[in-house]
């Protein structure tokens, strides 16, 4: 959406197992323009080599391309191997054959991290040893661009490590469409609103946090998305000091989960029926941003709140939940 009207042809690559073909219609309403989709398997090289014999025009990627649930991945560790780091490799692959410089933004996550010694998370914090398979797919991912990127003098990488995610566009044409339980504590805060689950489950309550429950830095999806931007740009206009950068994208505040459901229950008007569970694994007690070097080097801050986030998720559910 942000690298449409940034002025960007855009070709949106995915096998729609956690998306649906109804974005193709939010985006048109949106922008008046018919976006080129193609549907196909990343981990699939075959089809990958075959994507880029077709669009022989295609001169930079974004690449989102994985699963992201850190409680599923401790269930299924090895689909997220395989998807998340199969689909990277073979994508890199094909980038390879190219000639001339070829920007590369690279999703990764604060769960590279792993539990940080000190807050807020800045990017020279030590990687440690992530709690997820989910977070070390990120580690891995980011060091196999690194290696690619050092192989390869014209690959141009950066790397986003996001920290929660949240939100959707304005508009409401365009959100996260929920394949299933959602693994995440927003949709599953707006789907027990909603009536879709009896209640929410707040994965423990004896973390060394203000009021026991694990914290996290939420940052809402528009703003993610012009970071994106600003990275291509960075990369596109030559301004980059080095092959292979990274940035740390939040707002530089960490709210509680019980923060979150009184939050929510402020602007929604509803009240949350939740229990206390046993803690979650893979999870850790606190995590948000140092968000400086996005800042000054970027030239990207976060501008829109934790409520505004929020209003817009709840938004989103009713309207899908009322089709």
């Amino acid at each position: 959406m942000e690298l449409i009207q940034e002025g960007f042809e855009v070709v949106i690559v995915d096998d729609l197992s956690n998306s649906s073909l109804s974005v193709l219609d939010g985006l048109k309403k949106i922008t008046g323009k018919t976006i080129p989709f193609i549907e196909i398997n990343l981990q699939d090289k075959n089809q990958v080599s075959k994507l880029f014999k077709v669009h022989p025009e295609i001169s930079g990627v974004i690449h989102f391309a994985a699963y992201k649930a850190v409680g599923e991945s401790v269930l299924k560790p090895l689909e997220y191997y395989e998807n998340n780091l199969g689909s990277l490799i073979n994508v890199i692959k094909e980038i390879e054959k190219k000639e001339n410089d070829f920007p590369f933004i690279f999703s990764s996550s604060c769960t590279v991290y792993g539990q940080a010694d000190k807050l807020p998370i800045d990017e020279l914090a030590p990687i440690k040893r992530a709690e997820s398979p989910y977070g070390k797919t990120k580690q891995f991912g980011e060091e196999i661009l690194i290696d690619a990127s050092v192989a390869n003098n014209f690959l141009k990488v950066v790397s986003l490590r996001y920290f929660n995610p949240v939100g959707n566009h304005r508009s409401n044409e365009i959100g996260e469409l929920i394949s299933g339980a959602p693994q995440n504590l927003i949709p599953f805060i707006t789907q027990t609103a909603s009536g879709v689950h009896k209640k929410l489950t707040v994965f423990g309550d004896d973390y060394p946090t203000r009021d026991g429950t694990c914290v996290r830095d939420y940052i809402h999806v528009v703003d993610l998305a012009k970071a994106h931007v600003q990275g291509l740009n960075r990369i596109i206009n030559k301004n980059h000091s080095k092959n292979y950068e990274v940035f740390n994208l939040g707002t530089g505040k960490g709210y509680t989960v019980l923060e979150v459901i009184k939050i929510f229950e402020k602007i929604s008007g509803e009240k949350l029926n939740y229990k206390i569970g046993p803690r979650r694994k893979g999870d850790i007690a606190a995590a948000y941003a140092d968000t400086r070097k996005a800042n000054d080097v970027l030239s990207w801050k976060a501008e829109l709140t934790m409520e505004e986030a929020l209003i817009s998720a709840w938004s989103w559910e009713k309207k899908n939940r009322n089709k």
